[in-house]
């Protein structure tokens, strides 16, 4: 069977003074399209879900949104802010300025974007989110008055919040070593200042990684976002979100395991009988397919094939996504 052909336009809109840009990909008819937003994960992550901090230009979001249109659906995904070809000119513009609701007003000029296209159906409007992103997604849901998106795709979806996931994996690293239940004992203590607002002083015995890593938390360009990152539970959130969800955590994902927030997540989404989870054998954090079995993958290598010329999206998770789309 032939796609249906699909064409890609630039768009933009302000968000307190800055502008975002972001690229429409669709059908290329006069017909009416269900419309899928596009949510990139943490860091400088761009519309094409591609960042300067790894290598290569084989972003998934452009992968999935090519994928989507082919299908019949219009789909938006957007530089977020700290992201794209713009952020050194709007440095100046955000820092010291970020914070839960800039995300959520980003969101709310994307959907009125894709909204005024002649080719959408208005009531027919999804979210598709990665990793960080799940939780603009979600916030957006909770608290859009207008315009709420019909359901919801969470991808590699953390259960627990920033603080608690940073705690576990510095844990793991420190608390077998010589002292190590003391190491992280003065950690607790730095990450509690941080919390309540108060100005984080580590311990001088504490060794110089988390030392940066508690300093960098409390990076004046980085607040007040962080603060509110680091404590936000998205199983406490998505419990209160009654539209349908997919929920997609690969099995090769090492940034967020499949099984201990696949499994809180579906006990916080118990109550919504529109709740899907998938977990697809061989899909990676950006529903990458990866065939290394699980114990010898490695960060490092990992993360720099994320974008990497040749990698291919995982078949599995993409038509889970695309055949839960289609039945609304």
């Amino acid at each position: 069977m032939s796609k249906t052909a699909i064409e890609n336009r630039e768009v933009s809109w302000n968000v307190q003074g800055i502008p975002v840009c972001g690229t429409i990909t669709a059908p290329v008819d006069k017909e009416a399209h269900s419309a899928i937003i596009f949510i990139a994960g943490s860091g400088p992550t761009d519309r094409d879900w591609c960042t300067p901090l790894l290598p290569g230009t084989n972003g998934s979001a452009k992968l999935l949104a090519e994928a989507l249109a082919s299908e019949g659906f219009a789909t938006l995904r957007f530089d977020k802010l700290g992201s794209g070809p713009h952020v050194v000119e709007n440095l100046s513009k955000f820092t010291g300025k970020i914070c839960m609701q800039y995300y959520i007003e980003e969101i709310t000029g994307a959907v009125e974007t894709v909204l005024a296209e002649t080719n959408v159906k208005k009531d027919n409007l999804f979210v598709l989110a990665n990793s960080e992103g799940t939780i603009h997604a979600v916030n957006y849901q909770l608290q859009a008055k207008n315009n709420r998106f019909k359901g919801l795709v969470l991808t590699g979806a953390p259960a627990r919040s920033m603080g608690d996931l940073a705690r576990v994996q510095l844990s793991k690293q420190f608390e077998p070593l010589p002292g190590g239940e003391l190491v992280m004992k003065h950690y607790d203590e730095a990450v509690a200042q941080f919390t309540t607002g108060k100005p984080v002083t580590p311990d001088p015995s504490l060794p110089e990684v988390l030392k940066n890593i508690l300093l960098t938390l409390e990076t004046p360009s980085n607040l007040p976002f962080s603060r509110e990152l680091w404590a936000y539970s998205l199983a406490d959130h998505i419990a209160k979100v009654t539209e349908p969800l997919l929920v997609v955590i690969g099995k090769k994902d090492i940034q967020v395991d499949w099984k201990a927030n696949g499994e809180a997540l579906e006990e916080a989404a118990r109550q919504n009988s529109e709740a899907t989870f998938l977990y697809p054998e061989t899909a990676n954090h950006v529903l990458k397919h990866e065939e290394a079995p699980v114990e010898k993958l490695d960060p490092q290598s990992v993360s720099l094939n994320y974008n990497a010329p040749g990698i291919e999206l995982d078949e599995e998770a993409v038509n889970a996504i695309i055949n839960w789309l289609k039945k609304f």
